[in-house]
């Protein structure tokens, strides 16, 4: 691998020859990093050194362009994900800059399914963080082409072999370095790339073999001894990078616009154009929602396919009449500025105005692959209290808003009790969550201690039938199987039976039902990694309405989990500890303590690293506690790692939202709205 040293080439030589009658095919792009890595200032010397702007905003002065949000700029940290445009070399790029914070990987998970390309910020101080290889299995999972980035090349305590050797370990054997750099941990440091005619030869035959490796052809020619042009090799390497086969590493100082001239190159040069995900019927998703006061709702899509217009009629997604709503405004953004479009085109990003039904992650018409991810999992429920009852309303009303900019959010309200709880990943989101309200609502709204989320699921192989054919008119009969799956497989349904037994119309309105009623199991928490099955049903072509299936299907459900018997699941995390060697036998201690497990400890040069898996219940404080030991020193990361069952002496039940299905007269009558 080469890295220090050899002969600087001129950065014309870093641009292959293009095609001047190629189309200007816009490239969606997204600006991904752990927090503080440095990505809003690489966005920011992007558009500067483009022209787009002409003063470099700053994150800690709240004057960075795709941080806007009052909050935003309080705190530093970006909380939204934002959209900025440029043109480099007379092509379009649409920078989609994302959250860094652990907080707000929902925003970032919602936004990978618009991109073409992604360019990862690591660090060359701290290197590859938990976060960091959160957002690379996804961009994989995702198959998105992506330049690494490692900045902060200025900083002391900049250490890019370090930084290389853990892209190797912990994200890719396929990274490779296509800069060389000199005057690290100063502020003399500077870049140019390697892939000029003035390569060095070592850096050359490094690649020829990265390239042998993936491609049988080159391969067999170099064992054949055959000499290949460097031409081709680099030319190769390029094609690569696009299918995201190869991902190059490039190097600077954002603060200090170094190296920001060759990633401007390198997002051509590396990165796809939209055009390679176009198809020709209408295919888009809807990846972030915000309520403008006068305009009302924009959904921010994505196009694959087809174009959009004014007054252009959009289906509703998941409605079944086929309900459609027109586009009252088309705008493109960068940061807070827009621009009023006519018409969105496949490949390009903008806002729709009109469409009240739309949510994020919606998708219009079909997606041409696959673009779905998991970068978030809320492991904490919290209740929203307002501070008068006069006041609780419009807290309901802003907290259904917030939800529908963040599903995740999951906004629920217990009917009886006018609770209202929502999701949260953090602490720090809840705090945003509270400026949120007060800056955009007024609203002064408190929130309960955060409670852990757990989950249910059925212990062995169960059965439920639910006969309701009185009082007439009705007529639903409903049998089901439920069984157990492997962890993390989710709450699956299938149907055994035909449409002549039991029509296709109410076979859905069973699919759609379960998976609603099993929300909450019997302990009150959701059901999941649980298989349930539609083995039997019966309807009257006189007696039966419409909604029975939606009576007698909850009944049939909670029975077959009653019979199956419920083991309650709570979630763990996967945290990465690093402090003085001394502190180590505390540490192991405290993990015991809190139920954990943990890997052997690797310890170096005086500190530890050690990786563990704890319960969310036993370790939510325990972050701050590790600092306070270890006086601030000590580094701290986590990650969800999923759900296991609890041990026996666990205990978490929650009151049923609503009325019991279980309790049949009391459930029927609910919903013939007969309960006074």
């Amino acid at each position: 691998m080469y890295l220090p040293g050899g002969l600087f080439a001129e950065r014309d030589m870093y641009m292959e020859e293009r095609n001047p009658s190629e189309g200007k095919k816009q490239r969606n792009i997204g600006i991904l990093a752990h927090v503080d890595a440095g990505k809003t200032t690489v966005t920011e010397q992007l558009m500067l050194l483009s022209g787009s702007i002409r003063t470099a905003g700053n994150v800690d002065s709240g004057t960075a362009v795709t941080d806007w949000l009052e909050v935003e700029r309080r705190r530093g940290i970006s909380v939204k994900t934002a959209c900025a445009l440029l043109e480099w070399e007379g092509r379009p790029v649409c920078l989609v800059d994302t959250p860094g914070h652990v907080d707000f990987a929902g925003e970032v998970e919602r936004s990978l399914g618009v991109l073409d390309g992604a360019v990862l910020v690591i660090s060359a101080v701290e290197g590859i963080q938990a976060h960091t290889e959160l957002i690379w299995k996804s961009l994989r999972k995702l198959r998105i082409p992506t330049i690494l980035f490692i900045n902060k090349l200025d900083r002391l305590g900049a250490d890019v072999s370090r930084v290389m050797e853990q892209i190797a370990d912990s994200l890719t054997d396929s990274a490779f370095p296509a800069e060389e750099f000199r005057g690290q941990e100063t502020e003399e440091c500077s870049v140019a790339c390697l892939l000029g005619e003035r390569a060095p030869s070592s850096f050359r035959e490094d690649l020829l073999l990265l390239m042998a490796q993936k491609e049988t052809d080159l391969e067999e020619r170099y064992l054949s001894g055959e000499e290949i042009p460097w031409q081709e090799i680099s030319s190769r390497f390029r094609e690569a990078c696009r299918k995201g086969e190869c991902f190059p590493v490039l190097l600077g100082s954002a603060k200090l616009g170094i190296g920001i001239r060759e990633l401007l190159d390198g997002i051509l040069q590396f990165l796809p154009d939209a055009s390679a995900q176009e198809t020709e019927e209408l295919s888009g998703i809807v990846f972030k929602v915000e309520h403008d006061p006068e305009m009302g709702k924009a959904a921010y899509v994505r196009l694959f396919g087809g174009s959009l217009k004014n007054r252009a009629s959009v289906p509703v997604p998941g409605s079944e009449e086929g309900r459609e709503e027109k586009i009252t405004q088309i705008r493109r953004f960068s940061g807070r500025k827009y621009q009023d479009l006519g018409e969105l085109h496949a490949g390009e990003i903008g806002a729709l105005y009109g469409l009240s039904s739309l949510r994020s992650g919606d998708v219009l018409g079909k997606l041409p692959l696959h673009r779905e991810c998991s970068l978030a999992a809320p492991l904490l429920m919290v209740r929203a209290q307002p501070e008068s009852e006069e006041k609780r309303p419009a807290l309901l009303s802003a907290l259904r808003e917030l939800s529908e900019e963040d599903p995740l959010l999951d906004l629920e309200l217990n009917p009886e009790t006018r609770e209202m709880y929502v999701k949260i990943t953090g602490s720090i989101q809840l705090e945003i969550l509270e400026e949120l309200l007060a800056e955009r609502y007024g609203l002064q709204a408190g929130f309960s201690s955060p409670t852990v989320i757990y989950k249910e699921t059925p212990l062995k192989p169960g059965r439920g039938l639910e006969v309701y054919t009185m009082p007439k008119p009705c007529w639903a009969i409903v049998e089901l199987s439920m069984e157990p799956l492997e962890p993390g497989a989710g709450l699956q349904f299938r149907s055994i039976i035909k449409e002549k037994q039991l029509p296709y119309r109410y076979q859905h309105h069973v699919e759609t039902s379960v998976k609603e009623t099993l929300k909450q199991g019997i302990f009150g928490w959701e059901v999941t990694d649980a298989l349930v099955t539609l083995t039997g049903g019966e309807h009257h072509h006189v007696h039966t309405h419409p909604l029975d299936f939606f009576v007698a299907t909850p009944i049939a459900a909670l029975r077959a989990l009653t019979d199956c018997g419920s083991q309650l699941l709570e979630p763990f995390v996967r945290v990465r500890m690093s402090a003085g060697e001394e502190y180590l036998g505390k540490v192991l201690g405290q993990i015991l303590d809190m139920r954990g497990e943990f890997d052997s400890p690797v310890i170096r040069e005086g500190q530890f690293t050690l990786e563990a898996v704890l319960p969310v219940a036993t370790s939510l404080e325990y972050p701050v506690t590790f600092r306070s030991l270890t006086s601030g020193r000590g580094m701290y990361s986590s990650q969800f790692e999923g759900y296991r069952p609890c041990p026996p002496g666990v205990k978490a039940f929650i009151p049923r939202r609503g009325v019991d299905p279980l309790d049949r007269p009391k459930w029927i009558l609910h919903c013939r709205s007969a309960l006074e």
